[in-house]
């Protein structure tokens, strides 16, 4: 049940936590104070941790400021994120990490900006916010997602972000449960055509003892959300190249065929049906999400 006006919070401060026991105290207490002089609400979503996470967040909830949300099994960053903005009652909602990297005070600096935008994201100003092995998976995806969107995008992934919820819940059905929320959400706003902006935060040193969760399988994922964001936005910027490859090898391998008299070659034929079939796959995919992305709109 939503809370009356007069009752509504101003703001929604979602954090998720997966074994951050270590972490989450801390962290909390200082988001609670924050929210009890501001008239905010926290909803922590613990997703299925195994270490005293739960119990570090349990000591804190009291159903008012602070509310705690969780999961009987680990459902992913995502998910955790979808669980908490579908509970949220203010019309902007922060999400945040609970590794105690994001300063709490930097949510200022978002609703600062939020009067004329729908999202604004923390951005990291760090030359490097990742361990090494991580950066070129990143720097594929955010050249891809640059293409796709035709901008640059200063931060693709910040986990610090500040969105006016009721546009955010148009498009949880596109949003996977795995960590390429923030991907996917960034690039669905700037791609519907809402007001997006950016804002330099903080990124402290990881609470020590905390390792992250990303491992180096992440890497496989990180290729099929790359496919994936090719397929949901812009399918044509992706098809229409790879069609045009097609049709102009197969023109070049032809044309020596027929200059000489000698017909048309198999191979050219086959590779001018080939970009034939890409192209209207390719507009097949098109359609499909354009959607998908109108679905709820």
């Amino acid at each position: 049940m939503n809370a009356s006006p007069d009752q509504q919070p101003a703001l929604s401060v979602i954090i998720p936590a997966f074994n951050e026991g270590a972490a989450i105290g801390p962290l909390l207490d200082a988001v609670v104070e924050l929210a009890t002089a501001h008239q905010w609400e926290v909803i922590v979503v613990d997703d299925g941790s195994s270490d005293d996470t739960s119990e570090q967040v349990a000591q804190r909830a009291d159903g008012k400021i602070l509310t705690r949300i969780s999961h009987p099994y680990n459902r992913g960053y995502g998910a955790a994120l979808k669980t908490g903005i579908r509970a949220a009652q203010a019309p902007l909602l922060a999400t945040m990490d609970s590794d105690g990297q994001h300063d709490p005070n930097d949510l200022f600096k978002l609703l600062e900006r939020a009067g004329d935008h729908d999202l604004v994201v923390g951005q990291r100003t760090e030359l490097l916010h990742s361990p090494l092995w991580r950066m070129p998976g990143k720097w594929l995806l955010n050249r891809m997602a640059n293409y796709l969107i035709r901008r640059k995008i200063p931060d693709l992934n910040s986990g610090m972000r500040l969105f006016r919820t009721e546009v955010v819940r148009k498009y949880l059905h596109l949003c996977p449960d795995g960590f390429s929320f923030s991907t996917t959400t960034t690039m669905v706003f700037f791609d519907r055509g809402y007001a997006v902006t950016y804002e330099p935060i903080t990124l402290r040193k990881r609470h020590e003892g905390m390792k992250s969760t990303v491992r180096l399988s992440t890497g496989f994922d990180t290729l099929l959300l790359v496919f994936r964001l090719a397929s949901l936005f812009q399918p044509l910027r992706v098809f229409m190249p790879v069609s045009l490859f097609f049709m102009l090898a197969g023109l070049a391998w032809g044309m020596p065929y027929i200059i000489y008299g000698y017909g048309v070659s198999v191979g050219s034929l086959l590779l001018i049906l080939s970009s034939l079939l890409v192209f209207f796959f390719g507009l097949l995919t098109d359609q499909v999400a354009q959607l998908r992305l109108e679905k709820y709109e």
